[in-house]
């Protein structure tokens, strides 16, 4: 089973990489598959890489999701 985690990009970095925080846990990511990301944006993530952008309100809908499942804190 694949599991694709939305996060927060809290930072943009050199060569396509961002820094995300899911849950207090930052790890920095690539970006070389989606355009025009930010600071503050939700990104789906999957093994380090960034598969496309989230509305707000959908990555709080699923995050909450996870943490009933108990599959995140």
């Amino acid at each position: 089973m694949c599991l694709a985690v939305p996060t927060r990009v809290t930072q943009i970095l050199p060569e396509q990489m961002a820094e995300v925080d899911i849950e207090g846990v930052t790890k920095q990511i690539s970006l070389a598959l989606v355009d025009g990301v930010v600071v503050g944006d939700y990104v789906i993530v999957h093994v380090g890489f960034a598969l496309s952008r989230l509305d707000p309100g959908e990555a709080a809908k699923t995050l909450a999701l996870m943490a009933e499942a108990g599959l995140i804190a």
